[in-house]
């Protein structure tokens, strides 16, 4: 049965009007922006840590972030690293969206902050430093308050007096595309007028990554690492691992425009389905991909033929990137393959974030919309006769692009697909 829109979610619209970035191609939004488009990768030789006894030894780091300085070394040593990115990357966000000061905007403002895995670094090197010696009395008492999921949005809160709804979200890979979802749903029902919203992760650790090599989840092109993540291309052989934070700040139309405040787009809808298939391999016949792009177009109002760009989920994975492919050709039909419709993944140059994938992603695509310029698939060189779309290769394409996709999909089978449009 085909699902109708929901006439109560539509009174309230919902634009972004401020964007932050701690990425691997830059820590600000611009700086990301202007890799993207110039084709740049932010992969290299792993540094963190010395991942020599690893089948992977390649990640997408962020480079030249000094949280004792950006945040003050005190504040910065109470707060997992995942934290400290999406604070920073916050702070960029509210400060590019000149949101006001006023106490009563504050109360209705929220942070709905999204990530897969959490403070892991905290609790890797706590167990690592406690645990031979078996001193769990030892313990910080700022290591439950750094390892908790919520830290980042509960950080936020605090230091921007935000008094609206405030939680984090969890589901894999699609943590981020659900915490947009969750902010948008919370201003079309008026709970709240403004959210911060989006994903952080920092997992460039020993246990993260030994975790993916165990998997064979991860490219091994050690000695390429540039050209490692290649999405779409016949020769890809698994995802680059990548860290950061992305964050929007959406807000009521109506609000934003009576304050005056500049608009990158507008988030229109959104579309959710499981796969209820496998913990780690998606469903080969993508029945919850499929659904989550049709429920994200129903919702939306908009036509498949009305979509002029698809920022994929693209993990450079060789089952996943023909998957999704496939998926896109059987919701969009003749469009997806008419020239019309293109598709770029932008993990080819920042990597995998993981819960903080969607985010930065969002703002590749509202950062598409606005400036009329798609982010390309980079490495892509041999063409794979299962994924048959126009990635847009290695270089970036000026396009006028009104609507736009952006998909993200999780391990547990967890999909979401958003709808943006050019603000009019």
């Amino acid at each position: 049965m085909p699902l109708e829109p929901d006439c109560a979610l539509e009174k309230r619209r919902v634009v972004i009007t401020g964007l932050g970035a701690v990425t691997p191609l830059g820590n600000s939004h611009a700086a990301f922006w202007e890799a993207l488009i110039a084709g740049r990768s932010g992969v290299g030789p792993t540094t963190a840590f010395d991942a020599a006894k690893l089948t992977t030894r390649i990640s997408a780091e962020v480079k030249g972030f000094d949280p004792d300085a950006l945040i003050g070394r005190r504040e910065a040593r109470r707060m997992d690293r995942f934290a400290q990115f999406a604070l920073i990357a916050a702070r960029e966000a509210i400060e590019d969206a000149k949101l006001p000061e006023d106490p009563d905007v504050r109360a209705r403002t929220g942070a709905i902050v999204a990530t897969g895995i959490g403070g892991i670094i905290t609790v890797e090197n706590t167990t690592f430093e406690v645990g031979p010696q078996q001193k769990w009395d030892r313990i910080s008492p700022f290591f439950v308050p750094m390892l908790m999921g919520n830290a980042a949005s509960a950080q936020i809160s605090m230091n921007y007096g935000l008094r609206g709804p405030v939680f984090s979200v969890g589901s894999a890979c699609a943590s981020a595309n659900d915490a947009l979802t969750v902010a948008y749903d919370k201003i079309v029902l008026g709970d709240a007028i403004a959210i911060v919203t989006g994903g952080s992760e920092a997992t460039v650790i020993p246990t993260a990554m030994g975790g993916f090599c165990s998997m064979k989840a991860m490219s091994t092109r050690n000695d390429d690492p540039t050209r490692a993540s290649r999405p779409f291309d016949k020769e890809r052989d698994g995802f680059v691992l990548g860290e950061g934070a992305g964050i929007l700040v959406l807000e009521d139309r109506d609000f934003a425009i009576a304050r005056g405040a500049r608009i990158y787009g507008e988030m229109l809808g959104y579309g959710q389905a499981a796969d209820a298939f496998h913990i780690a391999q998606p469903d080969p016949e993508s029945k919850g991909v499929i659904l989550a792009m049709e429920r994200a177009l129903v919702r939306s109002g908009v036509r498949p033929d009305q979509v002029g760009y698809i920022n994929a989920h693209g993990t450079s994975t060789p089952l996943g990137d023909a998957a999704e492919s496939q998926a896109i050709e059987r919701v969009f039909g003749p469009h997806a393959t008419s020239g019309a419709l293109a598709v770029s993944s932008t993990k080819s140059m920042h990597g995998h974030l993981l819960g903080a994938a969607g985010a930065i992603e969002g703002i590749a695509t509202a950062l598409a919309l606005h400036h009329g310029i798609l982010p390309p698939t980079i490495n892509y060189e041999f063409p794979d006769p299962e994924c048959r779309l126009d990635y847009v290769p290695n270089v970036a394409r000026k396009a006028d692009v009104q609507v736009a996709m952006s998909n993200g999909f999780g391990f547990g089978g967890h999909n979401t697909a958003i709808v943006f449009a050019k603000h009019a």
